[in-house]
């Protein structure tokens, strides 16, 4: 006899072994190797639906550990296509054009026979076929990661949402990699994930509410806005009260520091301001069209010419001078001078992860939401530990995000009900 895994959960897999002696060869053995596909009874919420197998639909039973090896080889294709999408997307290139992948270091195409999921990697050993550069080994981490994640939702999850799931899945993973990288999250990704993850409340009513009890198709999509509205408006609220109080690094030194304005070496790096060998990239100061870089400086060089001291504001496209003149950026070949202070304007958290926090909402609801930042914050903060990041240092939020929400899927929603009732009491009169 054997238990379920889960209360909403799949069955366990079983597959009986056959014998060669009692089966003979041929058509019998064939016969006696489609015998042994044997599914156990369903649990409770398949009995409720039926079951997509219902009588016949699908053989073997969607239940069977077979099927693990599909969402195996789907889940590395897809990693493969996120890779693309992890390179490309960050720097404005389209993920259809060029159509083939290419090495990174000598840009030639990679013909489709070595460029196989995880095989090809362990192949070529990490190296371009054409150069002999070296190839991250996050190409070869991203395509065995989706392939598990995809397996492990096939596991767990009902057929009617590994879809969704699987969606999921792989616009996380992309964030984590782009934002672990390249400290951003594309908004185009979080936006789509939201409408998905509503797509999923809509078919899965049980989903946004993994630790309650489900309604229909209205009460599911309900559950999924709200969740969508307390992960976004939530930490929005966060992300402004933190800008009231970090918004702004000052920097002041005892004798003048020399600063000056470094020009992107190409199209995938920002500009940065440099001051006292320091270097901070403009999209860590600009992220708002009201942030100001203020520059208490001793003498300002625009174009190598002196134009004195005072106050020099600096925007994210402009600059004014002390007497109040202002210059586009563009027009500028060169600024630099000498400080005795700095403002540094900066944020408490990227809008990228109000985005991404909304969208795992969007999926699991309000309590998804609350557990997967609280599971986030310590996560980062283990990693800030264990990194020896100091107070004040950069660290990806996004990635942190994406393994609380997978930490309530895959069992997280189990502490929250417990939680739940072991305070119960504690709110009953």
């Amino acid at each position: 006899m054997s238990n379920p895994r889960l209360d909403w959960g799949l069955t366990q897999r079983r597959c009986q072994g056959f014998s060669k002696r009692e089966t003979g060869g041929g058509l019998g053995r064939f016969t006696a190797l489609w015998d042994t596909f044997q599914p156990l009874p369903l649990s409770s919420w398949q009995r409720e639906i039926g079951g997509l197998n219902g009588g016949a639909l699908f053989y073997p039973p969607l239940d069977h550990w077979i099927w693990l090896i599909p969402a195996f080889l789907i889940g590395a294709c897809i990693g493969s296509f996120l890779n693309v999408v992890i390179y490309r997307v960050p720097r404005g290139m389209s993920v259809n054009e060029p159509k083939r992948s290419f090495c990174p270091n000598c840009k030639k195409p990679i013909p489709m026979w070595l460029n196989l999921p995880l095989i090809s990697w362990l192949q070529l050993r990490g190296k371009c076929a054409e150069c002999g550069a070296r190839i991250a080994f996050r190409y070869f981490a991203v395509e065995l990661l989706t392939a598990l994640l995809f397996v492990a939702i096939w596991q767990v999850f009902p057929p009617q949402v590994v879809v969704f799931l699987w969606i999921m899945a792989a616009l996380l993973v992309a964030i984590t990699f782009i934002d672990a990288e390249h400290l951003i999250i594309p908004t185009s990704l979080t936006w789509a994930g939201s409408l998905v993850g509503l797509g999923a409340c809509a078919v899965w009513p049980q989903i946004p509410v993994m630790a309650g009890v489900a309604g229909g198709w209205l009460p599911g999509l309900k559950h999924g806005g709200i969740g969508w509205l307390s992960g976004f408006v939530g930490l929005w609220l966060v992300v402004e009260l933190g800008k009231l109080a970090f918004g702004k690094k000052k920097l002041r030194f005892e004798k003048p520091a020399g600063w000056h304005l470094r020009e992107p070496a190409d199209d995938t790096e920002p500009m940065c301001f440099v001051i006292d060998e320091e270097e901070i990239p403009w999209w860590d100061m600009f992220c708002r069209k009201s942030d100001r870089l203020l520059v208490e400086a001793g003498d300002i060089r625009v174009d190598g010419e002196s134009v004195g001291g005072g106050t020099l504001i600096i925007r994210e496209t402009e600059i004014q001078l002390p007497d109040g003149t202002q210059h586009p950026l563009a027009k500028l070949k060169s600024l630099d001078g000498t400080a005795s202070s700095v403002v540094i304007p900066r944020e408490a958290m990227g809008a990228g992860d109000i985005h991404l926090l909304g969208m795992i909402g969007a999926f699991f609801g309000w309590t998804g939401v609350l557990f997967s930042l609280f599971a986030g914050s310590m996560f980062a903060i283990i990693a800030a530990l264990i990194g020896r990041i100091g107070f004040g240092r950069q660290l990806p939020f996004g990635p942190f995000l994406a393994m609380g929400a997978f930490a309530w899927a895959f069992g997280g929603w189990r502490l929250w009900a417990w939680y739940v009732d072991f305070l119960g009491p504690l709110w009953m009169p």
